[in-house]
């Protein structure tokens, strides 16, 4: 049986692609909600880049794979939380103003 080895740069390079597509979604989208599918985007994007550093440290050191894999939970248990408290604010604005649109929320003051 033979293993396909895909090195680290083509892991690197992905999340890359995915960042910049994350970053253009929240330059470019007008509603929140893609805003915020934009940001968990570029955060899966840099827990990519996080895992392929650790898969290729692992090789020297134990460790450190399981400390990268470690920081990942993190950061996903973070993005869970904003998600939550984002999508609850995005509710209570809708229920206000029937808009999620971005330009309009610049003068919402709760």
């Amino acid at each position: 049986r033979t293993t396909m080895n895909v090195p680290t740069e083509a892991y690197v390079a992905l999340s890359g692609v995915l960042f910049a597509i994350g970053a253009m979604g929240v330059l470019v989208r007008r509603s929140a909600i893609m805003v915020f599918l934009s940001v968990e985007l570029m955060l899966n994007a840099a827990n990519l880049a996080i895992v392929a550093y650790a898969r290729h440290w692992a090789g020297f050191d134990a460790l450190a794979g399981l400390t990268g894999q470690t920081v990942v939970f993190v950061v996903l248990a973070v993005a869970a939380a904003e998600v939550a408290v984002g999508l609850a604010i995005l509710i209570a604005i809708f229920r206000d103003r029937a808009s999620t649109d971005v330009d309009g929320l610049a003068e919402v003051r709760l």
